[in-house]
């Protein structure tokens, strides 16, 4: 369990690859709500 072990978070960094243990950072969409608030302060 290291490195080398493909299914662990420390392996996904060696590996250079992501999954279940190591998901990517997601971007934040704006909710439909803001959208509507953005649109009636103008």
């Amino acid at each position: 369990m290291g490195k080398g072990d493909k299914k662990t978070r420390r392996g996904k960094i060696a590996n250079n690859s992501y999954g279940a243990r190591r998901p990517q950072k997601i971007k934040k969409r704006p909710t439909v709500e803001e959208k509507i608030n953005v649109k009636k302060k103008k």
